[in-house]
């Protein structure tokens, strides 16, 4: 894998050293300067230490145990051959570890394997979590149905109904207009993708939840996505 400019529509296509030093006053002893020069010396700033070494924890929730085994080579090959990164999954705090190496070309690195593993966890699919990995400027964002409206019993069940709809066809339409990613996790609603199209897809979910029908938030989306292709 070779990291290179590409476009969105290409990752998400339609679907159909440490350093320290010590020292022993007992062992070594040095007259304290004075005069100018002293005070300039002792008036340096000290240098900074580097950080010993920077991680990031994830938490696998339960029913993504399985998932997270079946699927540990796919997440483990890019991140340590690709980013340079080291990974391993906590038993004990039920947690995924990554940290940098002195391999790690780049710091930044280190969020975007979060971000990638994150991705996973919550639902989406290795390959379309990847795009995490190869582009900067894709996002992941979460929120809740109750974020947009207060349901309860059936108007939720509802509700999240008309978000999927027959098939999943009303989350494949609005995913192939906005050219993002959708997981829909009972309440919580994941988006993946650039900036800009989770705006618009976050608009179409919350006017379907609000009790628009779903043929006008096609239209909606539609006439919006071809001003945005224009203007781009």
């Amino acid at each position: 894998m070779e990291v290179e400019n590409i476009k969105v529509d290409d990752i998400l296509p339609t679907r159909v050293a440490k350093k320290r030093s010590c020292h022993d006053d007992s062992e070594m002893q040095v007259d304290e300067p004075t005069g100018i020069e002293g005070v300039a010396r002792k008036s340096q700033p000290p240098k900074a230490k580097r950080i010993k070494s920077e991680m990031r924890k994830i938490a696998v929730p339960p029913h993504r145990y399985s998932s997270l085994k079946e699927h540990w080579m796919k997440i483990f090959t890019p991140i340590v051959e690709h980013m340079k990164l080291q990974i391993r999954f906590n038993m004990k705090a039920r947690q995924v570890e990554i940290r940098v190496s002195p391999e790690t070309p780049d710091i930044s690195n280190l969020q975007k394997g979060a971000d990638f593993v994150k991705a996973f966890l919550c639902g989406f699919e290795v390959d379309d979590a990847l795009a995490l990995l190869r582009l900067d400027d894709l996002f992941l964002e979460t929120f809740e149905v109750k974020d947009v409206k207060t349901l309860r019993g059936d108007h939720m069940s509802r509700a999240i109904g008309r978000l999927a709809g027959k098939g999943g066809r009303t989350k494949f339409t609005i995913e192939n207009v906005t050219k993002t990613r959708i997981v829909l996790a009972d309440s919580k609603i994941h988006l993946l993708g650039s900036y800009q199209n989770i705006q618009l897809a976050r608009r179409a979910i919350c006017n379907l939840i609000m009790g628009s029908p779903p043929s006008k938030v096609y239209g909606n989306l539609r006439s919006v996505a071809s001003r945005v292709s224009e203007r781009m």
